[in-house]
């Protein structure tokens, strides 16, 4: 085998993107790689069980802190609070400078035979990759964005174009689905097509063998009772998703069916909580409208799953959707927009039901349904899981991912 020693590196130790990481890093062991994970010092799923190797070399910080205080804040609290993340992102940027350095060091001195990079998230981080390439390292990456979806400031397309630097430094480029390739390629026209490849988003079946809490304890704490229809929405809360549009959905459907909308997920820097509940209580809706500002722990999301009817997903934009994923290997229909490569996953009318983006009343439509039909939500639910076990199984994933070294 080609590609004896692999490295995975995802400095994000918490959330979708090592939890991809964790399910890929197993399958790709499962076909005989010998697989090295290097991720953060918090990685926060070290007790689970693993085919690999994790080295926890990156001395970052933990992913998402506790915010639900943020919204009690006074006025003269928050400019504080603002000041002193101001102040905290100069130091972690010299942390993860630091980081890098010593990753650098490391993987050339191991000298693994691919590397396997996830997001860029820093402008800096394209010379180091370069780097390694000049050392001769050959390099691919899981490219799960390449734009930046909020806060697409003029600075921040000024620095994406030091991501060049490290696209051209890559052997292999992976993308979750051919509308993420392809509108790559547009972006980048200098980026050998050749050098590309399009691979499935894999299922989240690492959440089966956690022990779930009780889905009654949810349903008490959140005054939920057994016969309550819940439409839910699960994952990080920015702007690209579309929430705003799933309340004023849920406002219209309301009228016409029992249910409740629960949103649970952790609010991105870009989103306000505030503005979520102001908008429900604009509405009327605040009494069928559960928000769980939380960074959902995983021990809780199987039994969110449980509660729920029908997963939403009314993004603006997307590249692929891993909290999508989650409501299919649970069994559960979804409603999503057309949006990115999302269309790509969802089997109208069998797996879920697709929707325009920035489209409240055809999600309504939708929810309406799902409401009135619980037979179809049976069966689009267990073709969700069949899809779930088949098409989005990991070891496809990992299989299509050795093939490609293989060309080489």
């Amino acid at each position: 085998m080609k590609h004896t020693h692999i490295i995975v590196v995802e400095p994000a130790n918490g959330g979708g993107l090592v939890h991809f990481s964790y399910q890929l890093c197993n399958a790709l062991s499962r076909l005989g790689a010998e697989i090295e994970l290097i991720t953060g010092s918090e990685y926060e799923l070290d007790s689970l069980p693993h085919l690999f190797r994790v080295n926890k070399m990156l001395k970052l910080w933990k992913l998402f802190e506790n915010r639900s205080e943020i919204t009690s804040l006074n006025s003269l609290q928050k400019a504080t609070l603002s000041l002193f993340r101001t102040m905290r992102r100069g130091v972690r940027a010299i942390r993860a400078v630091w980081a890098w350095i010593r990753l650098t060091i490391y993987i050339l001195r191991v000298k693994p035979n691919w590397v396997i990079f996830s997001v860029l998230e820093y402008p800096f981080q394209s010379f180091f990759i370069w780097l390694l390439k000049t050392k001769g390292i050959r390099l691919s990456q899981i490219c799960h964005e390449f734009e930046e979806r909020e806060g697409n400031t003029f600075i921040n397309k000024f620095f994406h174009q030091t991501d060049k630097l490290a696209y051209r430094s890559f052997s292999k480029i992976f993308f979750l689905s051919d509308h993420a390739r392809g509108q790559f390629l547009t972006f980048y026209p200098t980026i050998s097509e050749n050098a590309t490849y399009s691979i499935p988003h894999g299922n989240s079946e690492w959440l089966l063998g956690i022990q779930s809490q009780n889905a009654d304890a949810i349903r008490r704490r959140f005054n939920i009772e057994a016969d309550d229809s819940i439409i839910l929405f699960f994952g990080l809360l920015a702007p690209s998703k579309g929430i705003e549009d799933l309340i004023q959905a849920f406002a219209l459907a309301s009228k016409d069916c029992h249910a409740k909308l629960m949103i649970a997920g952790y609010p991105t820097k870009h989103m306000s909580a505030e503005s979520l509940t102001s908008l429900a209580a604009t509405l009327n809706i605040s009494d069928k409208v559960i928000f769980d500002f939380r960074y959902v722990p995983s021990n809780e999301i199987g039994a969110l799953m449980e509660i729920a009817t029908v997963a939403a997903y009314p993004y603006h934009t997307s590249t692929q959707s891993g909290a999508l994923q989650i409501a299919y290997t649970f069994g559960k229909p979804v409603i999503a927009t057309r949006a990115g490569g999302i269309a790509e996953v969802v089997e109208d009318g069998k797996s879920g039901f697709l929707v325009s983006p920035h489209a409240p009343i055809e999600i309504a439509e939708k929810i309406i349904f799902f409401v009135k039909n619980p037979q179809k939500v049976k069966e689009m639910g267990k073709y969700a899981k069949h899809l779930s076990q088949t098409r989005f199984a990991w070891d496809t994933v990992a299989s299509q991912i050795l093939s490609a070294y293989d060309v080489d």
